[in-house]
C-alpha cells in the first residue's frame, strides 16, 4: 500500500463524532489491499476518543487527518487548546471521564502530542 491520506473538518456539534467514524471507515474501506476488520475497528475507535477530547477539551472544532503508510495508519487530530491532554485516574463514579486518553495509548504503537500557542495536533499511529 502506498501512502494515502485524507482531511476531514468539521464544525461544533455531537454529531461531528459520529461523522468522523464514517469518515474513517470510508477512508478504510477505500484502501488496498484492505485492512483487518478488528483493526478498522481499532482505528475508528481511536479516531472517537480523540475527536472526543478535542470536543470536549479542546474548544470544540477539531481537524481529522488520517494517512495509511505501508504498515500503519496515523490518526491526527488538531484542535484550539494548546493544552496537552493528560494521564489521569478514570472517574468510575462521577462520570466525567478519564478513560480515553490512556486507552488511545495502549492501543497505539505510538502517540505523540505537538503544542503550539493555537493549538495541538494529537496524534496516534496504529498497526
Amino acid at each position: 500500500m502506498d501512502t494515502t491520506s485524507v482531511n476531514v473538518s468539521t464544525l461544533r456539534s455531537a454529531t461531528s463524532v459520529a461523522g468522523a467514524r464514517e469518515s474513517t471507515r470510508g477512508f478504510l474501506d477505500g484502501l488496498v489491499p484492505a485492512i483487518a476488520a478488528e483493526a478498522a475497528d481499532t482505528v475508528v475507535l481511536v479516531v472517537s476518543e480523540l475527536v472526543t477530547n478535542a470536543l470536549r477539551h479542546g474548544g470544540g472544532t477539531w481537524t481529522l487527518e488520517l494517512t495509511a503508510h505501508p504498515d500503519s495508519i496515523e490518526v491526527a487530530v488538531r484542535d484550539h487548546s494548546p493544552q496537552a491532554p493528560r494521564m489521569r485516574t478514570p472517574d468510575l463514579n462521577g462520570g466525567t471521564g478519564g478513560f480515553g486518553w490512556p486507552m488511545v495509548n495502549r492501543l497505539a504503537r505510538a502517540t505523540a502530542v505537538n503544542c503550539q500557542a493555537d493549538g495541538k495536533t494529537v496524534s496516534a499511529l496504529l498497526a
